[in-house]
């Protein structure tokens, strides 16, 4: 028979079964249906009623019980049972207890003390040789290894050996224990020192110098408490002292260790970064991505560690339950993280390659859109990596969200928001790098228009009052999405600006008043008005309600938009430099229009003068005659504002080609003769008539 055979004929077999297992049923009795689900909780509210639902669900979940400090309780009273034992125990043989402690730590001190002596003066006398004396680092290392890691090394096993000659007892084990805690936290001590040593070189001397002067004491305490903690916890001395009262004390003494470890990492963060990022210079051009990594890693590498001290004070806490399941939790943590920290940096390393570069510095549309990627994949990379940290520790988010409705309300109220951002940030991006764009001058482009007057005006403007809207709404949607209800919000917001509105017309006024003006490009920035209000200036800036003007004295001058009912714009697009000379009439008149042309071409001829030009002199010729003599008419098209240089140039000029011409003069005003009535003329020789005098 086939197998495929055998799958067809259990199928047929199961479902015969299941027919006559329906058949067999009690008549009469309903067919036995699958329990009803239990109905999902209706989550309203919004994301912070999720929150609020699932807090609620999460404090019914959690089993708060006190077993943790029921058991601390049992084991501080099973302790002090201990103790007390052991205090009558050593009451009955208090000298023989002491006497022993003293004399394993006599031999441990005096075997010590004259190895180390030694051990200095051997080291003395080889540091003066000749070999050693170019060799710092090596001294600093025979410094480190004969006088305190040979020692510690040698006085432990001798002090082991004394105490086979001695009974067993409680002064022995306290002295085994200290003498395996000295020698293993001055080994510690001496071999870190002597690896740290090794980086004594070049600019790296400061930051060993710094580690050399903070770190002996603490590495002699941490190495200390840890050995006294392991040495208290090994089955011989605990049968001596108590099983609690030596797990109890290996605890606070794992725990002080810890806690003086995590100290000294935070205190020697600076000076280790600088020890793993500080490499030749060779090195750093030749392997520029290795070095961007050594320099992230520098400023994180405390972080794993920390974690380390934290899982493993938690774990000794927690009464020894699960400790190996929270450091191998602690170690995939540290993996991940180290993971993470490098795929950032690839990231960085990506987007700011020469390449990435060249594309930002191509088109602004495309540097603003590399950066919101890079920005984008970062976030991405913080989720995955919230989510797999997670998972190492038994959470799942995903699945949270997606089996549970309180999970589903949060998530989907969160990805609203996220959704939200990420269109407004991508409208601003848009809309911002369009108006920079816009603003910006043509760069090594001869010829290229520049930015109107106008436009540095309105666009300014545009963009704060884009930025307010981008933000009120996305503000709004978001408030929304949280579960606050912004109905009366909005509600109450449009009866304060209906208040508002009707209480402040006059600002209203000015407000469309001067958007009008800024639409219908009446005036810009830099250009010189004359208002019908009497004032008159350069436009230094324009806001939503005034304008600001400063006039040739240097005074600024705000005068608000719904005061301005006329505007005359001196500054744009041309301007006229119109001349309008009086001669006599013995002048010869065909001369005089020679003089103006000539002053005219000495203008177009000055390399100042003649960018102010937009054409050559126009001479109208006799524009009138009066009593004072013909008057001659020209004028100059020039810039916006160069008319009065212009006009102040030709003046000079035409004054200076007249006075050396003899034939051409201008005309003087001259006083008109007084007609005196006929009584009051006097003829000449006759004497005045003097009124007489009355008496």
């Amino acid at each position: 028979m086939s197998r495929l055979s055998r799958v067809l004929l259990l199928v047929l077999l199961a479902l015969t079964g299941s027919i006559a297992y329906g058949a067999a049923a009690i008549p009469g009795t309903a067919a036995p249906s699958e329990a009803p689900a239990e109905p999902e909780p209706l989550v309203q509210g919004g994301l912070l009623g999720a929150i609020s639902s699932s807090i609620d669900d999460v404090q019914d979940k959690l089993d708060l019980n006190q077993s943790l400090v029921d058991a601390w309780r049992l084991r501080a009273d099973r302790a002090a049972d201990e103790v007390d034992r052991l205090v009558d125990q050593t009451a009955r043989s208090s000298w023989r207890v002491t006497g022993d402690f003293l004399l394993l730590s006599g031999v441990w001190i005096g075997a010590f003390a004259v190895l180390w002596s030694g051990a200095r003066l051997l080291v003395r006398r080889l540091g003066g040789g000749r070999w050693l004396r170019t060799r710092q680092r090596v001294r600093d290392v025979l410094g480190y290894v004969l006088p305190y890691t040979v020692p510690a090394l040698l006085c432990l096993p001798l002090t082991l050996y004394v105490s086979h000659f001695l009974q067993v007892s409680v002064g022995r084990a306290l002295a085994l224990c200290f003498a395996y805690a000295t020698s293993s936290g001055i080994f510690s001590t001496s071999v870190l020192l002597c690896v740290i040593v090794m980086f004594n070189a070049g600019h790296k001397r400061r930051a060993v110098a710094i580690i050399r002067h903070l770190s002996p004491r603490p590495l002699f305490m941490i190495g200390f408490l840890a050995a006294l903690s392991d040495a208290l916890t090994s089955p011989q001395i605990a049968r001596q002292l108590g099983g609690n009262i030596t797990s109890s004390v290996a605890v606070f003494t794992g725990l002080l260790a810890s806690m003086i470890f995590g100290w000294l990492v935070i205190r020697l963060r600076r000076p280790v970064a600088h020890l793993i990022r500080n490499r030749s210079l060779a090195q750093r051009l030749k392997q520029p991505a290795l070095q961007e990594s050594l320099r992230i890693f520098s400023g994180l590498w405390y972080w794993p560690i920390l974690l380390m001290v934290l899982v493993s004070a938690v774990s000794l806490i927690g009464v020894g339950e699960d400790n190996q399941k929270a450091l191998r939790c602690a170690l995939f943590t540290t993996i991940l993280l180290i993971a993470t920290v490098f795929l950032s940096t690839v990231f960085q390393h990506v987007f700011k390659s020469p390449k990435a570069e060249a594309i930002q510095r191509s088109s602004a549309y495309k540097g603003r859109l590399l950066s919101l990627l890079h920005a984008l994949l970062r976030i991405v990379l913080a989720v995955v990596f919230i989510e797999v940290l997670g998972r190492i520790w038994g959470i799942s988010l995903f699945e949270f969200a997606s089996r549970n409705a309180v999970g589903r309300a949060i998530s989907d109220s969160l990805s609203r928001i996220g959704l939200i951002f990420l269109v407004t940030w991508l409208m601003w991006v848009v809309l911002d790098t369009a108006i920079q764009e816009a603003l910006k001058p043509p760069l090594n482009k001869r010829g290229a228009r520049q930015p109107s007057t106008r436009i540095k005006t309105i666009l300014p403007l545009l963009r704060n009052a884009a930025k307010i809207i981008l933000v009120v709404i996305c503000a709004i949607t978001t408030m929304a999405n949280l579960g606050i209800n912004v109905a009366p919000l909005l509600a109450g917001a449009g009866v304060v600006g209906l208040a508002i509105g009707f209480g402040s017309q006059q600002l209203v006024q000015d407000v469309i008043t001067g958007l009008f003006i800024i639409i219908e490009d009446t005036l810009s920035i830099g250009d010189w008005v004359v208002l019908d209000s009497g004032h008159a200036g350069t436009v230094e800036g324009l806001t939503i309600r005034t304008l600001r003007l400063r006039d040739g004295k240097g005074f600024v001058h705000s005068v608000p938009f719904g005061q301005i009912k006329a505007v005359t714009n001196q500054s744009r697009q041309f301007a006229f430099a119109f001349f309008s000379v009086q001669f006599t009439y013995d002048t010869d008149v065909e001369e005089a229009i020679e003089l103006i042309r000539e002053a005219g071409r000495s203008i177009s001829e000055d390399p100042f003068l003649k960018f102010n030009l937009q054409g050559p002199l126009d001479v109208f010729g006799v524009d009138r005659m009066d009593l004072n003599g013909v008057v001659l008419t020209a004028q100059f098209r020039t810039v916006s504002g160069g008319q009065y240089a212009v006009s102040r140039a030709f003046n000079q000029r035409l004054k200076k080609l007249v006075d050396n011409h003899p034939a051409v003069h201008f005309a003087q005003t001259y006083p008109q003769q007084v007609m005196l009535p006929k009584r009051l003329v006097q003829e000449p020789g006759e004497e005045e008539a003097l009124p007489e005098r009355p008496r």
